[in-house]
């Protein structure tokens, strides 16, 4: 059983994403030199959480 991500983490991939889907990709870590970029982040925590939910994120939307 996987852990369960906070509402605040889902929203903010999803908005990400929805904002700028090119951007992204399916690599964990692509993504997260992408947030790097962004003053949003003022965590590693939340950052690398957010990436990977990213991940999550474009796969369902290639699946579509």
């Amino acid at each position: 059983m996987g852990r369960v991500r906070q509402t605040y983490v889902k929203r903010l991939a999803k908005d990400l994403v929805d904002a700028d889907e090119e951007r992204f990709s399916e690599d964990f870590d692509e993504n997260k030199e992408e947030l790097k970029e962004t003053e949003e982040f003022s965590s590693k925590k939340l950052r690398n959480r957010t990436a990977g939910y990213i991940v999550r994120v474009v796969q369902n939307r290639d699946r579509q």
